[in-house]
């Protein structure tokens, strides 16, 4: 089985890009090599760019990995927010087309993102003989080119309006020229040996680049300019086109969470289903045992809760600390916060700090690193996830849950499938339900014997692996999409956009989690 995988960083990247989805496919990619005969090929881009330049191409980076260099759409995707060429970049798709003939074929071509590729890439790797395409939905990057449907990066975005929020939706839209500049610079910095790990690029490169961004975005928020619009016809159209491109010429779309396969249905796509993914800290699950909790929790024994991950919006942390100032004096004085993030805002900092006052405890800790995970959580009690936006599946709820740790969560996204009880979720932002939700279990109300009997059992890397090649061997003994002519003739060559294809069926646009709200496409 020769599979290659395809993500816009690379699954090794010294510079640790790429958040959990790049942890995500560094374990799979360890397990599939290890299976016999499997040879597995990773391709990333829209990192990489000479410092003049030049048409797109692709080269080898080390054994088993390449990336495409002076690829037009440039990655992640709000660095080029909504750009055609996310859609379609002929020279790109050369380079892409070009790789797949020279290095290939491939019996599968996994698609973890489009981000940093043309999505006509999907018809490009459709069209060579024995390939089937896949695409694993890790994040919303089809339907929003701000990828977390995160309006303003204020407010969760139920309803595009067909595009026109789009056009203001970044309070700073980046200059895909001076991203690519920066991109060229760290390029140059990495062949000569001064990349990321060189304390030349950690300690000026990195943290120049990170501070004049810092300073961009905040001159022009205070500016009364607004942000410059996107295309219009790009807008209104990108939804369309991908939903179409994706339904045409990908065999199997998988969804890693339910809550994501019924979003991306409600899109417009089809053939979608869920495939929870695995996680290297399963073993955790056997090792560990489901935490219990006195019959009430006091100021002498509080509620230990626990926040990983990073300090953002949409990630709900300001809620969360919102919600905890929200106790009454006799509930916060039962709650001890640990908080495992990267140092945020300077005011998000001096409202976690006003904190310790009010609650029974407040621990923060400025990051981690794996190997600290058991001790940070060796006395929590209950985990927090209150995600504003729509988390597809955040690898810190796993986590948790694989070291028998209860989540409390909101109800957008993946993780409030891993626990399953209805006690423990509360409507995403609102402080109340959050309280009440919080109360049941400082009262002795949650009962955790029901909770664990109904939760997710994780699975590892290598049960997830299987999975995965029994939907790889049932994808070729099926149909290739491209030349089945019931689909084949849902891709308009001109792609208007207007109507993604089967996408376009009555119903298709209401998004079945959110019902009365149609998501427009």
């Amino acid at each position: 089985m020769r599979v290659l995988h395809y993500n816009w960083v690379d699954p090794d990247d010294p510079a640790e890009r790429g958040g959990g989805v790049r942890s995500y496919m560094r374990a799979l990619i360890t397990e599939q090599r290890r299976m016999p005969g499997y040879d597995v090929t990773t391709l990333a881009s829209g990192l990489r760019h000479d410092l003049r330049q030049r048409p797109p191409r692709w080269q080898q980076i080390r054994n088993g990995h390449y990336e495409i260099v002076n690829a037009r759409p440039l990655a992640p995707s709000q660095a080029d927010f909504a750009s055609p060429a996310q859609i379609h970049h002929a020279a790109t798709e050369a380079a892409f087309t070009d790789f797949l003939r020279a290095t290939g074929p491939y019996d599968v071509v996994h698609f973890h993102t489009l981000e940093g590729l043309p999505a006509r890439a999907l018809e490009r790797a459709a069209r060579l003989p024995g390939q089937r395409g896949i695409l694993s939905l890790h994040n919303h990057h089809p339907f929003c080119p701000q990828v977390n449907l995160w309006w303003r990066e204020t407010a969760h975005c139920i309803d595009n309006a067909k595009g026109a929020r789009c056009r203001n939706c970044l309070p700073f839209t980046p200059n895909p020229h001076s991203v690519r500049r920066a991109y060229q610079l760290e390029t140059l910095c990495a062949r000569g040996g001064f990349g990321a790990g060189h304390w030349l690029h950690d300690r000026l490169l990195r943290p120049g680049l990170r501070r004049g961004w810092q300073l961009a975005r905040r001159f022009l928020r205070r500016s009364t300019t607004p942000a410059p619009p996107g295309p219009e016809n790009a807008l209104r159209q990108r939804r369309g086109q991908m939903v179409t491109l994706i339904n045409a010429h990908c065999t199997r779309v998988l969804a890693v969470s339910a809550r994501t396969e019924a979003m991306a249905q409600g899109f417009g796509l089809d053939r979608v289903e869920t495939l929870y993914i695995g996680t290297p800290h399963a073993h955790h699950w056997a090792r560990s045992k489901p935490r219990v909790w006195p019959d009430h929790f006091s100021p002498a024994r509080p509620l230990r809760l626990c926040y990983q991950g990073y300090m953002r919006a949409d990630k709900g942390f300001p809620f969360l600390l919102q919600a905890l100032a929200a106790l009454p004096a006799a509930q916060a004085a039962r709650v001890h916060l640990t908080v495992a993030a990267r140092r945020g805002p300077a005011e998000m900092m001096a409202q976690m700090a006003a904190l310790r006052g009010h609650l029974a405890g407040l621990e923060w800790l400025d990051g981690y690193v794996t190997a600290e995970l058991d001790g940070i959580l060796a006395q929590v009690d209950l985990g927090v996830v209150p995600s504003l936006w729509e988390d597809n599946l955040p690898q810190t709820a796993l986590e948790m849950h694989v070291r028998h740790i209860p989540l409390i969560t909101s109800d957008r996204g993946g993780a409030q499938e891993l626990g399953g009880m209805a006690a423990l979720r509360f409507r995403a932002g609102d402080v109340g339900d959050f309280a009440a939700c919080l109360a049941r279990v400082l009262e002795g109300d949650i009962d955790l014997r029901a909770y664990w009997a109904g939760v997710l059992p994780p699975q590892d890397m290598a049960q997830h692996a299987q999975a995965l090649h029994r939907h790889y061997e049932e994808m070729h003994e099926g149909t290739d999409p491209y030349r089945d002519s019931e689909i084949r003739h849902l891709v308009d060559p001109g792609l208007s956009g207007n109507e993604p294809g089967r996408a376009g069926r009555a119903g298709a646009a209401q998004c079945p989690v959110q019902p009365g709200i149609r998501q427009s496409v």
